[in-house]
């Protein structure tokens, strides 16, 4: 069975056929024949039997090369010739070579034949369902089919040498050819038109289908063959000349595939059935024509490495792949390849026998596998898996049978097995191509890929092949060997290599070239070199100049091209920043040179290019000429937003109109510069423009919309411009039309004419007949003269058609004035429809629809309209350009249309039929050319055959315009944003109003200035007037209201002004914010730098940063990861021990319940008893409160201790962990490097750990440089308060020197300042002054903030600062502050001698005032040193944690480099670990079932005893029936036990096995029996004599016991299967552990790798000359080298080891004490144990003794009496009487309520009752309502139906009076001839008698017997017989 058939990759429609579609049958039973001798040969006919319907007639096809000639080599032409029957009933249809060989050999075997057709369509017949039922009545006829095989084989063995020499007869010669003139497809013409098939001869291609894949071959060094439409063109690169072949089936070309030796070219043609052509090179002859091989078009040809075989590919819809032997022209194999587009098909170049095809979606592995029943193909459909599916352009086989493609995003996929084995990228995940990789090449050992994007790269073959994912990804990375980027707008889409020199390639570029490539590589590599440009892709715009033979072309591809198609040569290239979408040449009219073109482009701008020569132009320094002609830019314009699609000229040449998608025709008055006058609005995107002709009065447009309305529009004269805001013309007079579908309504009228036709001529046939009949003479029978034959009913007309949307319009042109001609598309094609503007339009444009008044039907047109039309000059003839490429030229009389219908035609396919529609059609302005643009990018020129042969010469290119070298260049519109010329008036008006607006503005401005100076003179005179004169300032006020006004208009346009700068406001705002963020908020603290007072030591802070928010999610992330910590108890106690319940709770619920009352809360409320009973119940509660207080007190002292008890088995977490530590350390000397070094946990880290220490380091680093920094700033706030305590002080110093003489004054000391450094927050303070001033000075400068370079910051800086020296003028004020000197006078010895005191007083406090300010000045210095010091060194432990921060960073990036491969490590072995805990849980659980189900089986057990021994007591003593009842209660029965499984019961029987206990005393019971003759008694009955009721009993413990045994049994059974699955669990776990313990040790193997890794960075490690103590004769070694580092505290713990060891001794002989200890206490607790025991015995005893029963002694101490129970009491009886009371209340008023409900139930009752009355009226009514509605309806339709049958009676009747009356005219005929005889009247033929008594159906009847009344009336009538 082959692949495709049996992978579950072979397509559903495959797998689901049935039998019968794939042939199985037929072949099942021939399998069955020949099992006897020929079983190898049967096994194949099973295997391709059993194959899908479509693989089998695709292998039947190929039966004639391979299958069939095996099967006669191999002497089996029997089974040949049964597979060829099957295969037949199963549908497939061979080649007819193959049947005749069939058929002959039918012949020879005739009698086989038959029965294994008859078998075949026998088992056909039967289908796969008969089974094996089936085969059994046919028995016998197997085997006489058996032998009947077996001399067909014999037959078969003497023909095949017969036939083999048939075959070699058959064998195509190696010197046949075919002609070529015999098979090229030509022109059709139609059998009037007398039009030449020669009529248009090509004369050059200008195109390249650059988009077609796979379009360049290279023929020999010098011929490039492409496709172009319907041309295979070859190009010679050097001459560029071109040879051409054309289609021979004329519907195009697929592919074309050159043969490896370059002797032949394979063309693969399209259309109906297409041919595969094989052409011989140089000669061009056609060798060989391979046919058959798809349905509709080849996708793709590949020859094999020697060329002997060719591989095609189809395309839809059958995408059948097909193996040729094509030199003689057969099929070898075939096979369907996918079910989408397949874009390539490849042999293998060093495995011929495997295929490889690769399309949409899918790529597919083939194999040409040699099997018995001949070669076939199979195939495996590639399996993505998780990459992402991707269509497969480009692939390459490599050597070993692997397969490298491309995808789509650019990278490699490796193919292995039909799965994808890695996928290959460039490094850091880039991709390989930016784009699809579209070729492959393997190039002497070098992988070649060629992207789309332009490049073209060479890989590493080895390392591609050798390429494996590392890890999940799947991907693989590498990078190219060389690689070269043709150019920026390159897009690669093949290579083909050059067959001399290895290193040059041809490229065909998508983007419209063909490039030669030196791929060498080396540094004499050649440069990229561009041999041929064309238009990629549709030709948009076309048009030939009306003066030469020049052609201009366009394309979305940004480019103008210039062709001489004289020539055949391309004059010049100009490219653009938009694509072209219309163009036109500009007519006579309006450049006499004809020099200018008018191109539209897709932004909506219009050019004007100037052609000239520029071989005419004067020589200018510096200019280069390039070319026989240039472009240049005369004017751009930009009328539409949107492309432009027509432009037209006028017919005098004054105006110029341009058509847009953007539903607008503006026009342009023509002269030296185009001026816009104005655009009209139209209702559909425009698709053709066409001015009026010059036989037209009217001069009018014709504007065609593509949604098929059709405006007329006057040209605008020049009165039209105005002078408005906008272009747009209001004033045109326009006519519209919109095109309604007439189509279904002319199909309509069509199929009436033609049934009326068919009516007429069956009426005429009649006529005829009933002549011919009384010429012969013969008697009209009843049926002639007076019927003819019902005629069928007639198919109801189809409904007209209106197509929505609606159909699109390809053209329009003028047929007369008001009248036009369209050719519509989509479903009203296949017509030309003749239409003209109505009189009367209407007012709602968009609601219009008009229809054409004629139409003329086009053949063949009904899904391919004619989409552009062309008049030749004279009007002669018509040329059209359809849809699928073709052209077709109607003959025209007087140049109209003809009026009929356009039968007569000629037409050629030209472009591609597919994709090739025809986009232009031009004659050249002499009339001798033809030229043709189509979509698939091709450009044809052709030859008119009536015109002479001319010279080949170039034509002539208008010379430039004088002065144009000097002119300037214009400017061109560049921005596809720009405005439009509408968009550009509007803003210009909205500019000029706007500028009136401020001039206006200023003006009053003006006014209000010179009024309000008048205003202020005013003010100031009154101002000089006394006061009593002078005026207030109210009274000058003429109005308040003016100045409310003013105000309110005021804060009105404040508002409107904060409302239009909110924006930039808050734009501003967000601005400051994020710079804020990003460089003040992020700042914790900024550089400040404290300086001395009297030194020049300083100090700075830490420019210290926020932590990131990365930090704190990391940070947080860890305070999830962390376990919470568990307490000293928690610790001390077993982990199983807390799920226990704690031991007071345990010993509260297992105490004994006490028979006493439980002790009730104590009795509050003693209100109600009184006296000395109350006194005595409030003791007692307040002792039983005492009492339960100490009772509690002691359970939680209990509690406390049992809860502070460690388990047995737990241990000190203290000692625990020191053991654990010494056992990880103690004696283990391996280095970390050593390879059996086992990393201990504590030293295993991930990237979560490392990121840890490092956020931690980082926080640590934080918080020291914040603490400084507080210390820092603090110092800084110190001097701040010191500067301003030095400054009282110096003030007090100055108040106190004005009292001393100036030569007592001590000089004053120099108050400190801050300086700027040390308040850098001060750079941000801002005020609005400060931004003012900042306004004003940048306004006085005059010049922005941008042109000021450097210094404009530092004045904006040196503005805002300014508050900053506030404190400058007030130091310059103490400094420079006049000291009063005390003035002179005489004073007296007690003054004199005071003011000494005085001054002395002041000289100390002047000395002591200075003196302080020395000492705070100096104490800050000195704290400040203090502080400089503990900075310098922090800073040292701060670059110390630097270099720890960097290790610590360079193991975070190794340890990402092993996060991959240890987390997929770590989650292998979680899964392994959650497995063994599955498998824990499972073991658990199924113990304890295991467990409960041996307790179950127990219990039945000790069950089973006590029936038994029930049984045995009921016996009593000396009871005779013993034997016998035992024998009865141990007898085996059979119990019937029903299963409910799905509703139905099925009985079992028990087994008949007795159980293991009592089977022996059974059987010997049973031989006793029979010995001694008590076999007769009956057990099922109660023997005489024996008690009936232990007999009954006896039965029923025997049931029980039965029960029990079954209950047992499957007890049984279920505990055997859960040991088994006990048992098979513990083999599992076995394997998981073993799979755990390997995860373990890969695990620790990568832990022990990371660890060495991390062991071998290196780190900076700073020491301090004491830190060594590394020496050699007590000095310092040159060399460190052999040095060991360790940290001072590794080295005292091993010195504090010293200790330890010795205290460990001592430790010992504690512990043996302890021991000792330990041992004498088990035993005191034994004891105490004991006792407990006996006392807790004595208690009990006592209280059984004293109360009888044992009590709870707590709740006995806590009872008190109970006043509750008095109080309730008496409660009880108060509240009873007044219940009493209550009742009889309530008793009165329900009685009083049942009476209102007695009265109220009465008058429901009557409403119900006349309720119930109405509603049966209601009923009533509307039955007779529902009847009387019935009866009317079955009246009208009883009278519709009897008007229908008195319809029908009186047509009958009509219709015999019309025969009547011919009858009678006829005879009148005869009696008025001379010597006429008369006939008697022709009886009517009487109906036969039925010789079996018949019931007729009703129908029949009553048709007879209308047809005998109304023969009985016509006989009445006429003779007055019956």
């Amino acid at each position: 069975m082959s692949e495709e058939s049996a992978s579950p990759d072979c397509p559903p429609e495959k797998q689901d056929e049935p039998d019968e579609a794939r042939g199985g049958p037929a072949e099942k039973h021939i399998v069955s024949i020949l099992e006897a001798g020929k079983q190898v040969e049967a096994e194949a006919v099973a295997e391709a039997g059993a194959e899908s319907g479509a693989e089998f007639r695709d292998e039947a096809e190929a039966m004639p090369v391979s299958g069939a000639e095996a099967k006669l080599r191999a002497g089996s032409r029997a089974e040949t010739v049964a597979v060829s029957g099957a295969i037949a009933e199963a549908g497939a249809e061979p080649e007819a070579e193959f049947r005749a060989e069939a058929g002959a050999e039918a012949e020879a075997g005739a009698e086989f034949v038959a029965e294994a057709e008859a078998v075949a369509e026998f088992r056909t017949e039967d289908g796969p369902e008969s089974g094996a039922e089936a085969e059994e009545p046919h028995a016998s006829k197997m085997k006489d089919l058996e032998q009947t095989v077996t001399e067909g084989v014999a037959v078969s063995e003497d023909n095949a040498l017969e036939e083999e020499e048939e075959t070699e007869k058959r064998r195509i010669t190696e010197d046949l050819y075919y002609d070529y003139e015999e098979l090229y497809s030509r022109a059709f013409t139609t059998e009037g038109s007398n039009l030449p098939q020669n009529l248009l001869q090509l004369s050059h291609s200008f195109g390249y289908d650059c988009k077609r894949r796979a379009n360049l071959q290279l023929l020999d060094e010098s011929t490039l063959a492409f496709v172009a439409g319907n041309m295979l063109v070859l190009l010679d690169i050097h001459t560029k000349e071109q040879r051409y072949i054309r289609s021979c089936s004329g519907g195009g070309i697929g592919i074309i595939m050159s043969h490896p030796s370059k002797k032949y070219v394979a063309v693969a043609e399209k259309g109906e059935q297409p041919n595969i052509i094989v052409y011989e090179y140089p000669s061009l002859r056609p060798y060989r024509i391979l046919r058959g091989g798809t349905g509709q078009a080849y996708s793709y040809l590949d020859f094999n490495r020697d060329g002997t075989l060719l591989a095609s590919v189809g395309s839809a819809p059958d995408y059948l792949l097909t193996l040729w032997d094509w030199r003689q022209e057969q099929v070898m194999l075939r096979s369907k390849a996918f079910s989408q587009d397949v874009y390539r098909v490849s042999f293998s170049p060093d495995n011929p026998e495997q295929l490889t095809t690769s399309g949409s979606g899918h790529i597919r592995f083939w194999k040409m596998a040699n099997t018995l029943t001949g070669l076939k193909l199979q195939g495996i459909l590639g399996r993505f898996g998780k990459t992402a599916l991707t269509d497969i352009e480009g692939y390459v086989a490599l050597p070993d049978g692997k397969v490298v493609s491309g995808s789509e995003w650019g990278n490699m996929l490796l193919w292995d097995g039909g799965l994808i084995k890695v996928e290959i990228c460039r490094k850091e995940g880039r991709s390989c191509h930016l784009g699809t990789i579209q070729q492959f090449a393997l190039d002497e050992g070098e992988l070649m890929t060629i992207g789309a994007d332009g490049a073209v790269r060479t890989w590493d073959f080895e390392s591609i092949d050798t390429a494996d994912s590392v890890d999940d990804s799947g991907l693989f990375e590498i990078e190219p060997m060389n690689e070269m980027i043709i150019g920026r707008n390159v897009s690669l889409s093949s290579l083909v290599k050059s067959s001399t020199d290895s290193a040059i390639w041809y490229a065909q570029d998508s983007n419209g070239g063909i490039w030669k490539l030196d791929l060498s590589f080396s540094n004499i590599t050649q440069d990229p070199e561009c041999l041929f440009s064309f238009h990629a892709g549709s030709i948009e715009g076309m048009d030939v100049s009306g003066s030469s033979h020049l052609m201009a072309t366009t394309a979305l591809d940004r480019t103008v091209r210039i062709y001489d198609f004289l020539s055949k040569e391309e004059l010049t290239t100009t490219r653009f920043t938009m694509g072209g979408t219309s163009l036109t040449w500009a007519p006579h009219v309006v450049s006499s040179s004809e020099s200018v073109l008018v191109v539209g482009f897709e932004d909506g701008v219009v050019r004007l290019l100037e052609l000239y020569n520029p071989h005419s132009l004067h020589s200018i320094a510096g200019r280069t000429l390039s070319g026989n002609a240039e472009l240049r830019l005369q004017q751009a314009l930009k009328p539409h937003s949107a492309p432009v699609t027509a432009i037209s000229y006028e017919r005098s040449g004054t105006i110029m109109a341009t058509g847009s998608v953007d539903c607008t025709v503006f026009f342009f008055a023509v002269g030296e510069k185009y001026e816009p006058i104005g655009f009209i609005n139209v209702p559909g995107p425009v698709q053709c423009l066409q001015w009026a002709p010059q036989s037209h009065e009217r001069n009018t447009l014709l504007v065609a919309c593509q949604t098929g309305h059709v405006v007329e529009v006057e040209a605008p004269g020049p009165e039209a411009q105005n002078e408005s805001s906008t272009f747009h013309l209001q004033n045109l007079p326009i006519k519209y039309f919109c095109f309604n579908s007439i189509k279904s309504r002319i199909k309509r009228e069509a199929e009436m004419a033609r049934r009326q036709a068919a009516k007429e001529k069956k009426r005429q046939e009649r006529m005829e007949r009933l002549q011919k009949l009384k010429e012969k003479g013969k008697e009209l029978s009843e049926e002639d003269l007076c019927g003819e034959e019902k005629e069928d009913e007639e198919e109801e007309l189809l409904p007209l058609y209106i197509p929505s949307p609606p159909s699109p319009l390809h053209y329009a042109f003028y047929s007369q004035p008001g009248a036009f001609w369209l050719s519509m598309g989509g479903y009203d094609a296949g017509y030309l429809y003749h239409c003209k503007f109505a009189e009367q339009q209407a007012e709602d444009v968009s609601e219009q629809r008009d229809d054409p008044f004629s139409v003329i039907p086009v053949q063949n047109t009904e899904h391919n309209p004619i989409l552009t039309i062309c008049f030749s000059s004279e009007r002669q003839m018509l040329l059209c350009g359809m849809q699928d490429g073709s052209i077709r030229l109607f003959p025209l009389e007087a140049g109209e249309l003809p009026p009929g219908s356009m039968q007569n035609y000629w037409a050629l396919s030209v472009h591609d039929n597919q994709y090739g529609s025809i986009r232009q059609l031009r004659f050249s302005h002499d009339g001798r050319f033809v030229l043709s643009a189509g979509a698939d990018g091709n450009i044809f020129t052709f030859r008119l055959l009536d015109q002479e042969e001319m010279e080949r010469h170039q034509a002539k290119v208008p010379s430039p315009r004088i002065g144009l070298e000097v002119e300037p260049a214009a400017p061109d519109i560049e921005d596809p944003a720009a405005y439009s010329i509408e968009m550009a008036k509007q803003k210009l008006e909205l500019e000029c109003v706007q500028k009136e607006a401020e001039l206006r503005k200023q003006e009053r401005r003006k006014k209000l200035t010179e009024l309000q100076s008048q205003f202020q003179t005013l003010l100031l005179r009154n101002q000089s007037l006394p006061e009593h004169a002078q005026l207030q300032r109210t009274e000058l006020e003429l109005d308040h209201c003016f100045s409310e006004h003013a105000e309110r208009m005021t804060a009105e346009r404040v508002r409107e002004v904060r409302r239009e700068l909110a924006w930039d406001e808050e734009r501003h705002r967000i601005g400051l914010q994020k710079l804020q963020e990003r460089f003040v908020k992020s700042v914790v603290c900024d550089t400040v730098t404290v300086s001395a007072i009297e030194s020049d030591h300083k100090v700075s802070t830490y420019r210290l940063l926020s932590l990131s928010d990365k930090f704190h999610q990391m940070k947080e992330h860890s305070r999830t990861l962390q376990q919470p910590g568990t307490t000293t108890q928690e610790r001390w106690r077993d982990p199983g021990e807390q799920n226990e319940p704690s031991v007071v709770p345990a010993l509260q619920e297992n105490a004994v319940e006490p028979v006493v009352l439980q002790p009730s809360a104590p009795q509050a409320r003693v209100g109600k008893l009184k006296g000395r009973q109350a006194e005595k119940l409030h003791k007692a509660a307040e002792k039983a409160e005492k009492a339960r207080a100490r009772i509690e007190r002691r359970k939680r002292e209990w509690a406390e201790l049992y809860a502070a008890k460690p388990k047995e088995n737990c241990e000190d977490p203290e000692d625990v962990r020191a053991i654990r530590l010494a056992t990880e350390n103690m004696g283990d000397f391996k280095l970390k490097t050593a390879k059996d070094f086992t990393v201990p946990e504590h030293l295993r880290v991930n990237t979560e750990k490392k990121r840890m220490q490092l956020a931690i380091l980082e926080e640590q680093i934080f918080q020291r440089k914040d603490e400084m920094n507080a210390r820092v700033l603090a110092l800084r706030d110190s001097k701040v308060a010191l500067i301003s305590q030095l400054r009282s002080l110096l003030r007090r110093l100055q108040t106190l020197q004005k009292h001393l003489p100036s030569e007592k004054r001590r000089p004053l000391p120099t108050l400190p300042t801050l300086l700027p450094e040390e308040t850098p927050e001060r750079k941000l303070n801002y005020s609005y002054a400060h931004l003012q001033g900042h306004t004003t000075h940048r306004d006085q400068v005059g010049r922005p903030f941008q042109e000021e370079g450097q210094k404009e910051p530092g004045d904006v800086l040196e503005h805002l600062h300014q508050g900053g020296k506030e404190d400058a003028p007030a130091q310059e004020e103490i400094s420079h502050s006049p000291v009063s000197t005390p003035t002179q006078k005489q004073l007296t010895e007690l003054e004199q001698e005071s003011r000494e005191v005085e001054e002395i007083q002041n000289l100390y406090m002047q000395d002591t005032l200075i003196k302080q300010m020395e000492e705070s000045v100096w104490l800050f210095d000195a704290e400040l040193r203090l502080l400089r010091d503990e900075k310098l060194r922090m800073d040292v432990q701060m670059k110390l944690a630097d270099l720890q921060h960097v290790t610590l960073f360079q193991e975070l990036q190794l340890l990402k480099e092993f996060e991959k491969r240890e987390n997929t490590l770590q989650e292998r072995l979680n899964t392994r670990v959650q497995e063994e805990r599955e498998l824990r849980s499972k073991l658990e659980e199924c113990k304890q079932q295991l467990d409960l189900k041996k307790r179950e089986v127990a219990k039945l057990q000790e069950k089973e005893k006590s029936l038994t021994a029930a049984f045995l007591s009921s016996l009593g003593e000396n009871n005779k029936f013993t034997d016998f009842l035992t024998k009865v209660f141990k007898k085996k029965i059979k119990r019937v036990k029903k299963k409910e499984k799905a509703g139905n019961a099925e009985e079992e029987e028990d087994s008949d096995e007795d159980s293991d206990e009592g089977s022996d005393w059974g059987e010997d019971e049973e031989d006793e029996g029979s010995e001694d003759g008590a076999g007769a008694l009956d057990d099922s009955v109660c023997p005489p004599n024996c008690d009936p009721e232990l007999f009954k009993k006896t039965l029923h413990l025997r049931e029980q016991r039965l029960d029990n045994e079954e209950l047992l049994l499957e007890e049984k059974k279920t505990t055997d299967s859960l040991k088994k699955e006990y048992d098979s669990l513990v083999k599992k776990e076995k394997v998981v552990q073993s799979s755990l313990k390997a995860a373990e040790g890969e695990l620790e193997l990568f832990n022990r790798e990371k660890h060495q890794k991390l062991s071998e960075l290196v780190v900076v490690v700073p020491l301090i000359l004491h830190q060594i103590e590394y020496l050699i004769n007590s000095e310092v070694p040159s060399k460190m080298g052999s040095a060991l580092v360790m940290k001072a505290e590794a080295v005292e713990r091993l010195q504090e080891r010293i200790n330890e060891l010795q205290q460990e001794n001592q430790m010992r002989e504690l512990s043996i004490h302890s021991r000792q200890q330990y041992t004498q206490l088990s035993h005191e607790l034994t004891s105490m144990k004991t006792k407990i025991r006996e006392l807790k015995a004595h208690c009990e005893k006592l209280m059984m003794m004293k109360f009888g029963k044992l009590v709870d002694l707590e709740a006995l101490q806590t009872l008190s009496g109970n006043s509750t129970l008095e109080e309730m009491r008496q409660e009880s009886r108060v509240r009873e009487a007044e219940y009493l009371k209550e009742l009889k209340l309530w008793q009165d008023k329900v009685s009083e309520a049942r009476q209102a409900l007695t009265v109220d139930t009465k008058q429901h009752t009557e409403r119900m009752l006349t309720l119930n009355s109405l509603l049966t009226q209601q009923k009533l009514l509307e039955d007779k309502l529902n009847i009387r509605q019935k009866n009317m309806g079955t009246q009208f339709q009883g009278q519709s139906q009897a008007k229908e049958e008195e319809y029908r009676r009186l047509q009958t009747l009509i219709q015999s009076q019309k025969d009547e009356i011919m009858s009678l005219r006829q005879e009148i005929s005869v009696l008025s001839r001379k010597g006429g005889h008369i006939l008697p009247p022709s009886q009517p033929s009487l109906p036969p008698i039925p010789t079996v008594p018949t019931y007729p159906h009703p129908y029949t009847q009553h048709t007879r017997t209308s047809y005998s009344m109304d023969w009985g009336q016509s006989s009445t009538s006429s003779h007055g017989v019956e």
